[in-house]
């Protein structure tokens, strides 16, 4: 912990704060802590404070470039890779079945620690420190043309359905497994049409594979 928190230059007042950022729910239930979960809540809405500030600022984009640019860079995709330059998996915490299945390497859990790790620097140490290290993080990519934009199958989706004026909801279908170990099923109606269906280990997960579906499904 002491090296990541270093690399970042982080002098930190609450290290307990930093170290809930990497327990899992199912860790947190073997042991009787709490998990990131509370953080990565906090965390989901400041990355997207960061990422907002940082186009605005920057005068080069139109309010829908900026829409799109923001909602490709704080996707699970996006976070997920953060979350591995960082080499965050060597502290997560997770429980025996996880444990198991190499949970502290896969996606939806490495993507919600990097927001539950930035929730955790706001909170010890403010906003200004937490957007410094997110934009450290996270501008490279925007910036560098050599990136590949993150795919976003949502944002692309609701591009294509605002053209024709045409509604579109997400809809749960399914929320099975252990509270630490969640699957979850997903459809994306639009106008009331089921065009696709995803399952992901989070919400957020379910609903990009299922507008990816719906997505192959309109261009054909």
């Amino acid at each position: 912990m002491k090296e990541l928190l270093d690399k970042l230059n982080i002098k930190y007042n609450n290290i307990k704060l930093y170290e809930q950022a990497f327990i899992h729910t199912s860790y947190a239930y073997e042991h009787n802590l709490k998990s990131y979960e509370t953080l990565e809540f906090l965390g989901d809405a400041i990355v997207d404070l960061i990422i907002s500030d940082y186009l605005y600022k920057s005068g080069k984009y139109t309010e829908g470039e900026m829409t799109k640019i923001r909602a490709s860079y704080v996707c699970e995709n996006a976070l997920y890779e953060y979350s591995t330059d960082l080499n965050l998996s060597k502290y997560i915490k997770v429980g025996v079945g996880e444990t198991r299945s190499d949970g502290t390497h896969k996606k939806a859990i490495m993507a919600d620690v990097f927001e539950a790790f930035m929730g955790a620097v706001y909170l010890d140490l403010g906003y200004e420190k937490t957007k410094e290290i997110g934009l450290k993080i996270i501008v490279p990519y925007i910036e560098n043309k050599d990136i590949m934009l993150f795919k976003d199958y949502k944002s692309t989706l609701q591009e294509a359905v605002q053209t024709d004026k045409k509604s579109l909801e997400y809809e749960l279908l399914e929320e099975t497994g252990p509270a630490h170990n969640r699957t979850f099923k997903i459809c994306v109606k639009v106008d009331g049409i089921n065009l696709g269906e995803g399952i992901g280990s989070s919400k957020k997960e379910a609903e990009q594979n299922a507008a990816k579906k719906a997505l192959s499904i309109l261009s054909k």
